[in-house]
């Protein structure tokens, strides 16, 4: 039994595509001419850990889209099975949980897993970085499939970029910022490589999952976030309990 375990980023949409074929030439045997029936397909059904709730625009609603192309394209050959965050694994683990092996693949951000090797954020967002043709080029034309493929080998899973989004803003903050020193002491949801030039400027980083950041601006446990796009941060609220805007 051969084990598949991918995991899905932020990126260009990536499919699989299984092909087969049967039979000899003609679907004649090499005794005596008899056509042969094709054997038929087994279809193969895999789980796949989300850390990103199906109703979540553009992040979580295209992971549902992700599986339902697969399933399409593979004519019903590969079943791929769309879990919530927390139904198998929280959010946040989803990646290591596919590279232990817990579940077959994860549909979650690179970056949120900097804690494992820093260099994962270069497949999620870079401040101050390449566009999106750039990474394009680079990852296709380039050496960044390869260099993907060790990176990500080395932790047991397998990479497929398949969904990518426009630049983020810096966040959402509770009191107005005008100045750097206006940063200092601040405590923010924050990820990745950002978190590190944030932290540079003397804000206190800390990850949350997408869920939990609402309450947690709203108890005052953070003071500011980032997440994604407005229209993405729009759906979880941030704009009623931040209301400034970098």
């Amino acid at each position: 039994m051969i084990k598949f375990r991918t995991t899905l980023m932020s990126g260009l949409i990536g499919l699989f595509v299984l092909t087969g074929c049967g039979g000899g030439e003609d679907g004649a045997t090499a005794g005596g001419g008899e056509v042969s029936e094709a054997a038929p397909v087994k279809k193969v059904k895999l789980q796949m850990a989300s850390a990103f709730p199906s109703s979540l625009p553009i992040l979580g609603v295209g992971g549902v889209e992700w599986t339902e192309k697969v399933d399409r394209l593979s004519g019903g050959t590969l079943e791929i099975k769309f879990f919530e965050p927390n139904a198998l694994v929280p959010g946040l683990e989803a990646i290591p949980a596919a590279s232990k092996g817990s579940v077959e693949m994860a549909w979650a951000s690179s970056g949120y897993y900097a804690g494992i090797n820093n260099v994962f954020s270069m497949f999620t967002t870079l401040p101050f970085g390449p566009n999106a043709t750039e990474f394009l080029a680079w990852y296709y034309y380039g050496d960044g499939s390869k260099f993907a493929d060790e990176l990500y080998g080395a932790q047991n899973i397998k990479y497929i970029p398949c969904h990518m989004i426009p630049p983020e803003a810096s966040g959402w903050f509770k009191k107005e910022i005008n100045t750097l020193d206006d940063l200092k002491g601040l405590k923010m949801r924050f990820f990745g490589l950002g978190a590190k030039v944030m932290e540079k400027l003397g804000v206190s980083t800390q990850l949350l999952a997408g869920g939990e950041i609402f309450q947690a601006l709203q108890l005052g446990t953070i003071d500011a976030t980032e997440f994604a796009m407005p229209s993405i941060d729009e759906g979880i609220g941030l704009f009623q309990v931040a209301k400034h805007y970098y």
